[in-house]
């Protein structure tokens, strides 16, 4: 096997965004995402509001303010997802992707709750909300990478004119 045969000269590398959207890989973690979503959704609308009402004050207002958090980590989240498929699923280009991508925040949510009012919580919840940050801090990181892939220089294109003189030259020998 000789060089030619393991490098691809003049050919773009790919790019890990554009791989990984397509891979069952995404398709697992779009899964994992959306039925979280949807576990947290049964449950703020269900057992949760009924163990929020048997909360004290002060771990009611943590509850409250712990699932809001909760539920703007999981919708980025669902953002992110839902434009990463339709890039995947060719919906829409990856430039149109990165200009939506600047509407959807990824930040990471810091908490008030203190360790006390976090061990109040019904352990669902407490549950719920370790699964959604380990969650977003893989797509925190897929993202990172997508994002530093994008930005990776491109091999500049090729010139068409310098290569056919460099043909010439090669078969007539030089020029001058």
């Amino acid at each position: 096997m000789n060089e030619p045969d393991v490098i691809q000269l003049g050919v773009d590398p790919v790019r890990f965004g554009q791989s990984f959207v397509g891979s069952e890989a995404f398709k697992a973690l779009f899964q994992e995402g959306m039925e979280l979503i949807e576990e947290t959704a049964a449950y703020l609308d269900g057992p949760g509001r009924e163990e929020s009402r048997h909360l004290p004050r002060q771990a009611s207002l943590a509850y409250a303010s712990e699932s809001m958090r909760l539920t703007t980590r999981l919708m980025q989240i669902a953002s992110w997802l839902l434009l990463q498929r339709a890039v995947a699923e060719g919906e829409i280009s990856p430039d149109q992707a990165q200009t939506e991508k600047n509407r959807v925040r990824l930040n990471s949510h810091d908490t008030t709750t203190t360790i006390d009012e976090y061990e109040a919580l019904p352990a669902r919840l407490r549950e719920l909300m370790g699964l959604a940050t380990r969650l977003h801090a893989r797509i925190l990181h897929l993202e990172r990478l997508i994002a530093d892939a994008a930005a990776a220089p491109r091999p500049p294109a090729a010139n068409p004119v310098a290569d056919q003189l460099g043909m010439l030259q090669r078969a007539f020998g030089s020029m001058e």
